[in-house]
């Protein structure tokens, strides 16, 4: 993204998270920021809550029901992070309950 990218730019992304940790994606958020004050554009599919909390921006669901706009708290991705981190253990024995 450092390289690649430019101002005044469109960028539409799939899943720009893959493959990076939590602190790589923290950068991309940055770099996000740092294009977006330069007049670019981004349309990206995530399951990232870390992209997702980008500051106004607009999250859209899909689903069976069709395409929503929702809220990030609302995400289950947001909540299922969430849930986890507060409580490892509540989740991990929930998970590997035989």
């Amino acid at each position: 993204m450092t390289e690649r990218f430019g101002g005044q730019g469109l960028y539409i992304l799939d899943e720009p998270e893959a493959a990076l940790s939590p602190q790589r994606q923290l950068a991309v958020l940055a770099r996000i920021h740092d294009l977006a004050q330069d007049d670019s554009q981004f349309i990206i599919a995530t399951h990232s809550p870390i992209l997702m909390a980008y500051p106004e921006s607009v999250i859209y669901l899909c689903s069976k029901d069709g395409v929503s706009q929702v809220a990030y708290e609302d995400t289950e991705h947001f909540q299922v992070t969430r849930d986890f981190l507060a409580s490892p253990d509540r989740m991990l024995r929930k998970l590997m309950v035989r």
